[in-house]
């Protein structure tokens, strides 16, 4: 997969409030970029927490779900926008399903 942008996760991580977060959602980076996803099923086999959101959208728990990472996918093009990384007070105050 594509995943677009890096830099928003690295932004997140580089917060010193946050620098917990860098090995979790690294680890997420380089696995989601060496996949193949062609459907919420092919997430599922590996991120059994993952939320399905309308719209293509999925939630993922980050960090021993301290923080949600949410991201749109267009499997066609295997590209993945990061829409949304933060913790779960964050999380509460969005509509995952429109950001």
């Amino acid at each position: 997969m594509r995943v677009i942008s890096r830099k928003v996760l690295r932004d997140f991580y580089e917060n010193p409030k946050y620098a917990d977060s860098k090995t979790a959602i690294e680890i997420w980076y380089k696995d989601a970029s060496k996949s193949l996803w062609t459907s919420p099923s092919s997430i599922k086999e590996k991120y059994r927490n993952a939320s399905f959101l309308k719209d293509n959208r999925v939630v993922f728990n980050i960090h021993g779900n301290k923080y949600r990472l949410i991201i749109k996918i267009h499997y066609n093009l295997q590209t993945v926008f990061i829409r949304f990384i933060g913790t779960h007070e964050q999380y509460d105050k969005i509509n995952a399903e429109e950001i």
